[in-house]
């Protein structure tokens, strides 16, 4: 018997799918909050649960046949080496940058004038592009969290962080200035098990195609 492995990200993106799971018959069949290896309803599919930013290297190096990962971490991962052949369309939310309420940045980036930005981010790839593109010199700071603090403590000017709701950025004083790239849900396979495991995976990718709506 062939199974599939999936990969899901730790926290929102598993909340999302729990009812895309339900629907397609491979909820997970254990306790998903503890355990990161899990059956699911489906004798032919198991679970790994890991955090969201190895969900690209577990598919793409096999230890996982498929995986659902926000576009945000395709992009700052680089999705080549996998298919990409489903937006799942939940879990949206946007790359955006963000800075105090009151800085002069609130007028537009230009108003830094020749000095260069400190931008912190967990997306230093992303942010970099991004300024790149703009012909924008910018100081990268790598930061794995508490991300709102890093502008009211003079550490960078800006941010660039992923918002939802934007409650936490007014919560902290801060507003969005720019977008930079919508995301969602996607879900990804690895090109050597589309070919070696064609059959099942084929079939799993049309019932979660049929339950997002794309059937």
């Amino acid at each position: 018997m062939t199974v599939l492995t999936l990969a899901l990200s730790k926290g929102r993106i598993l909340e999302d799918c729990t009812p895309l799971l339900n629907a397609v018959g491979i909820a997970p069949a254990g306790d998903a909050s503890r355990l990161l290896r899990l059956p699911t309803q489906d004798p032919q599919v198991e679970l790994l649960v890991i955090r969201p930013t190895d969900v690209p290297t577990y598919v793409e190096y096999g230890a996982a046949d498929l995986g659902i990962v926000g576009k945000d971490i395709l992009l700052e991962h680089g999705g080549e080496a996998l298919y990409e052949p489903l937006d799942l369309g939940i879990a949206r939310c946007r790359l955006s940058v963000a800075t105090r309420k009151d800085s002069p940045l609130v007028q537009g980036l230009a108003a830094a004038g020749s000095r260069r930005l400190r931008v912190a981010t967990k997306y230093p790839e992303m942010a970099r592009r991004h300024f790149a593109a703009r012909d924008q010199q910018v100081e990268i700071i790598k930061l794995y969290g508490s991300m709102e603090l890093a502008p009211l403590v003079g550490l960078a000017d800006v941010i660039v962080d992923l918002v939802a709701s934007g409650n936490t950025l007014r919560a902290n004083g801060l507003v969005e200035i720019e977008t930079i790239v919508e995301s969602s849900a996607r879900l990804v396979v690895n090109k050597a098990a589309m070919k070696m495991k064609h059959a099942g995976i084929r079939a799993l990718l049309d019932r979660c195609a049929q339950a997002v709506g794309h059937g």
